[in-house]
């Protein structure tokens, strides 16, 4: 008897343990990126938001390194209770598995997606003496070139990257990747006539477009986004197939409640849609996100659908 009321004892206790309302302590909510940095932005103006919602303090940590997959690697393998969440994007999450051998977690397995943040669409800049005013201009231009075109990117694999690689192939011209560790440096090289060209995303370019150093000749969006509606898409430029989106949501660990994912989603939906937090991402040139968990999974999946063969194909596997 005693062992048997034992048993049902220890059977309240989890059951109270699992019912335990959620967040019952401080939530930590991991940048894989440097302070200051678009993704450390977006994780403030949330935690700020999320704190009276959540009756709970959101600590962010930035940890950048290793191309986000430092500071995911983080989340994959913290408690599955819903204190540790992480803002992934594409490169540790759609890009990493096709471009490396070895990882120390598994995006598919190790992560659930949870929510969309923010997106934006990358631009091709050059540098304000170039030839080039337009999408065709510029394709001519490269072919003359004779495969002596260089092009930047923030980082091989990076969304910046893949972005150029897709349209190389798809316009018919040859050119040099030239990686660089961050978007000033690679930005600046643009500006400087070390590399010819750059995709982006328009908040990493701003300083060189104020001072006039860049001009943006087409966008890689499906239409034109808010803010840039003088701006044509590559797709209005004859190259369709030519979209991609630098997109950055919340993941949670493996094996995370389905209730608390359900919560957290619909408590970051309700942030995104405050006047105040969309004002702060729209003037960082960034698209609030939202939706379900599905859709963003839907989005990671199609993602790495798109990409992979491309990468396959075009870069070298990393170790």
């Amino acid at each position: 008897m005693k062992r048997v009321l034992a048993f049902v004892f220890l059977a309240l206790l989890t059951h109270a343990a699992q019912a335990q309302p959620w967040p019952s302590q401080p939530v930590r909510l991991v940048v894989p990126a440097s302070p200051g940095s678009s993704l450390d932005v977006i994780a403030r103006v949330l935690g700020e938001h999320l704190r009276p919602r959540w009756k709970e303090p959101v600590v962010v940590e930035d940890k950048a390194g290793a191309g986000g997959m430092l500071g995911m690697n983080t989340v994959a393998r913290a408690a599955a209770d819903g204190h540790t969440l992480g803002i992934g994007f594409n490169g540790p999450i759609a890009f990493a598995p096709h471009l490396y051998r070895h990882m120390s977690y598994e995006p598919a397995k190790d992560l659930v997606p949870v929510v969309l943040t923010t997106s934006q669409p990358n631009v091709l800049a050059v540098a304000a003496s170039h030839p080039a005013n337009s999408v065709a201009e510029f394709v001519a231009w490269a072919k003359q070139q004779g495969g002596k075109l260089l092009y930047a990117s923030v980082g091989t694999g990076s969304s910046s990257h893949l972005t150029m690689e897709l349209f190389q192939s798809v316009a018919g011209f040859e050119g040099t990747h030239v990686p660089y560790k961050g978007s000033p440096e690679a930005a600046m090289s643009v500006v400087t006539g070390e590399t010819h060209a750059i995709f982006a995303v328009e908040p990493a370019l701003l300083p060189f477009l104020q001072s006039k150093q860049l001009k943006l000749l087409a966008s890689t969006g499906k239409e034109r986004a808010a803010g840039q509606e003088n701006l044509p898409t590559l797709a209005e430029s004859g190259y369709p197939e030519v979209q991609s989106l630098a997109w950055n949501g919340l993941f949670a660990p493996a094996g995370t409640p389905a209730a608390v994912v359900e919560k957290i989603n619909a408590d970051v939906n309700a942030a995104l849609a405050e006047l105040a937090v969309r004002a702060v991402l729209l003037k960082q040139g960034l698209v609030p996100g939202g939706g379900t968990p599905a859709d963003f999974q839907r989005l990671v999946q199609e993602e790495s659908r798109k990409w992979g063969p491309l990468i396959e194909a075009k870069i070298k596997p990393i170790d």
